[in-house]
């Protein structure tokens, strides 16, 4: 067993993470919200430390991380935990619930990132943050083998482990699940305010892109849009905005996004953020990245494939405008 960080004991062997907001108490012989960490006989261990649920090779467009590295594959792993309960959850039988995995240790992680022709390790499908101490060792190795590190992430870190970790990660992806606390109270069993925070704070040390999963009637109205561009704009308006279309899923049923919502979405976050995307739909013009200054396409896309790139250097090849696409 590994043994956590970030926690401090208590009486009766009692113990409080503090690595999330929850800072759950943990008796002994007890797990934590997110399942990964556990309390025996008064110290916190890191439960998943090292197992993965999932291994695959993955464009990194389907992160979705559109301004980093476009066009290679990443090898992409798994823990079986998560730090928030969202009803609408995608990926809910590997976050929600206890199931089998594999041992995956940190050198045989970034072996196989090599053996892939991977540009790096994605820590995604359920709650990376999750398995920090894992994250830690692999990132630090993978990073002295000159892969990337890239996280997908619901955000929900404390500020002192994250600054901690954000100098070994080179990307991240962070849902942005809405911008009223209630919903993240009621729908995602958390709070907004670290969420907000962990965007802010990691854009200054990595590339960050964002996510808003849009799920019908519950957080799709022009004001709610509004008010996550306004907030967005002022953090950074070249951070690339993924709206993401929601399909029925866990313990929600409501009808997918209509599109009408999705366009809205879009059309009101592109008067102030320069790169906006839509993603889970067909329409190929959405995907696509258009220079923020002259409006061509600078990298056209089928799905998750990038089909031509017009761009040199970080550069516009049609009006030499600065991109921030990393590559």
């Amino acid at each position: 067993m590994h043994e956590a960080l970030y926690y401090e004991k208590l009486g009766d062997k009692k113990v409080r993470c503090i690595l999330c907001p929850h800072y759950c108490i943990i008796k002994p012989g007890k797990v934590g919200i997110c399942m990964g960490r556990e309390n025996k006989d008064g110290v916190l261990y890191a439960k998943t430390y090292a197992q993965t649920t999932s291994i695959g090779v993955d464009p990194i467009e389907k992160k979705p991380l559109y301004h980093f590295y476009p066009g290679t594959d990443i090898l992409s792993i798994s823990p079986n935990s998560c730090n928030l309960s969202c009803k609408f959850c995608q990926n809910w039988q590997i976050s929600q619930v206890e199931v089998p995995t594999q041992y995956l240790s940190p050198e045989r992680a970034v072996a196989s990132a090599k053996e892939n022709n991977s540009v790096g390790i994605s820590y995604t499908y359920a709650e990376p943050l999750m398995w920090y101490e894992y994250i830690l060792d692999t990132a630090a190795l993978a990073r002295r083998e000159g892969l990337k590190n890239v996280l997908v992430t619901n955000g929900y870190i404390n500020k002192e482990p994250l600054l901690e970790l954000l100098p070994l990660i080179d990307a991240m992806n962070i849902d942005v699940k809405s911008m009223e606390d209630s919903y993240y109270r009621k729908i995602c069993s958390a709070k907004l305010e670290p969420v907000l925070k962990t965007v802010e704070i990691s854009q200054k040390y990595c590339h960050v892109e964002v996510t808003n999963l849009i799920v019908t009637t519950l957080n799709d109205t022009d004001e709610l849009y509004h008010k996550l561009t306004d907030w967005l704009a002022s953090v950074n308006p070249n951070i690339p905005l993924h709206f993401s279309r929601y399909f029925p899923n866990y313990k929600i049923s409501l009808p997918p996004t209509p599109f009408e919502a999705m366009k809205r979405a879009r059309d009101i976050a592109m008067k102030k953020i320069n790169y906006v995307y839509i993603g889970n739909v067909s329409q190929v013009e959405w995907n696509n990245t258009y220079c923020h200054n002259c409006k061509n396409i600078v990298i056209s896309r089928e799905g998750y494939f990038v089909i031509e790139k017009n761009y040199h250097g970080g550069k516009c090849n049609l009006c030499g405008a600065d991109l921030p696409i990393i590559d």
